[in-house]
């Protein structure tokens, strides 16, 4: 080889390599992962200090979800407009202020209002990380990117949310939202001082319905809407299904929350597969595998320890489940993809409010088995959706 060939070896090694800026998008999904999960945990001291009930502070919660699926859906455009950058720390910004004043909240509707914020920070600022992430992946190297991005609800799930526990044990829960906004202005920071080529404003900011108008969008996202609901369908429930049926303390809830956790990152290793595979023709297999993973759940429900192989598993399958879901829908507009991400974030909030209500249902009137059971029936739906989309 030549010294000229040697050359453009290295520039075409270079040119491969995943930017560091991925992981700062990464650091973005888990700080606001650690927001969005982290409430369940505190909301007992959460209760205690504003003298409410523990249920009626997880109403902020509902609200986080409803603000963020709105503002994602309606204001997700906005990054095509003004480009996702400036979007995402426009975003971070009202992120850390939301914070703030949940951390100065002195009555739960303030808590309320305050969380509300926080949800319509996050519904543009993960429509905005995900267009980022499929912006900035290296050709070739699209899955292996937008999984390393994924890779922060591991971060929020294993780190953020069992810290965000301890901090409030030890100086209280209105800390924890301190630190956490603390964390969203430092990632603020980084991405405005970042310099993201191909970020620049694609289309003028127009109606979130004219994206479903984009061939193949209204399949995805209804794989995506019963993708969603039967994940927080079937985990808002299995806490209660351990300690209520196993007879379990509630700390087995948190090797749960681990072992999900933990799958899901590792699945980050399997990413490099899907680009050399193709993402097309992979979806509906993979939603075919996570279906076979919740008939396995609905076996296991009866033993702890089957269950934990069993959650690892589930968070490996729907890792890889989420990362070619977000590439197919990424790549069906490069110039609508601020809003197609911003409908995809939209439904998967929808599919988390609609998912644990009809599930909930579901639980009070048979048993945790059944759970799994109809899970495994939406996944079959979306590989059908998923087989229907162009690719």
């Amino acid at each position: 080889m030549t010294n000229a060939d040697q050359h453009i070896s290295t520039k075409s090694v270079e040119r491969s390599r995943i930017p560091p800026f991925a992981f700062v998008l990464t650091t973005c999904i888990g700080v606001i992962g650690s927001n969005s999960l982290a409430l369940g945990p505190i909301a007992p001291e959460v209760a205690r200090s504003l003298d409410v009930g523990a249920p009626a502070v997880m109403t902020a919660s509902a609200v986080f979800g409803l603000g963020t699926a709105a503002s994602a859906i309606f204001l997700g455009r906005f990054i095509d407009r003004y480009g996702p950058s400036r979007m995402l720390v426009i975003a971070l910004l009202l992120l850390a202020i939301g914070l703030g004043a949940s951390a100065a909240a002195p009555a739960l509707p303030f808590l309320v209002t305050a969380q509300l914020l926080v949800g319509i920070a996050a519904g543009i600022a993960l429509p905005a990380i995900y267009t980022l992430a499929a912006i900035v992946a290296p050709a070739g190297r699209e899955s292996e990117t937008i999984g390393l991005v994924l890779t922060g609800w591991t971060l929020s799930m294993v780190a953020g949310v069992p810290l965000s526990a301890a901090i409030a044990d030890f100086a209280g829960w209105r800390v924890t939202f301190l630190v956490v906004a603390a964390a969203a202005l430092i990632v603020c920071a980084a991405v405005r001082m970042a310099v993201v080529r191909g970020d620049a404003p694609q289309a003028a900011a127009s109606s979130p319905l004219t994206a479903l108008g984009v061939r193949g969008a209204v399949p995805l996202l209804s794989a995506c809407a019963a993708f969603m609901a039967a994940f927080y369908g079937v985990y808002a429930y299995i806490g209660d299904h351990l300690h209520a049926a196993l007879e379990l303390p509630l700390s087995a809830n948190g090797f749960i929350a681990a072992f999900y956790g933990v799958g899901f990152g590792s699945a980050a290793f399997l990413d490099r597969l899907i680009d050399r595979l193709g993402a097309g023709k992979l979806l509906p297999l993979i939603f075919l595998v996570v279906a076979a993973v919740y008939v396995a759940m609905a076996a296991a429900s009866g033993s702890y320890k089957a269950m934990l192989a069993v959650v690892f598993f589930w968070g490996l399958a729907n890792h890889l489940g989420l990362n070619v879901l977000i590439m197919r829908l990424t790549a069906l507009s490069p110039t609508r993809r601020g809003a197609i991400m911003g409908l995809n974030s939209g439904v998967t909030y929808l599919a988390l409010f609609a998912g644990t209500l009809a599930f909930g249902n579901l639980y009070s009137a048979a048993s945790f088995f059944a759970l799994p059971v109809a899970a495994g029936g939406l996944m079959l739906a979306a590989a059908l959706c998923a087989a229907l989309a162009p690719r």
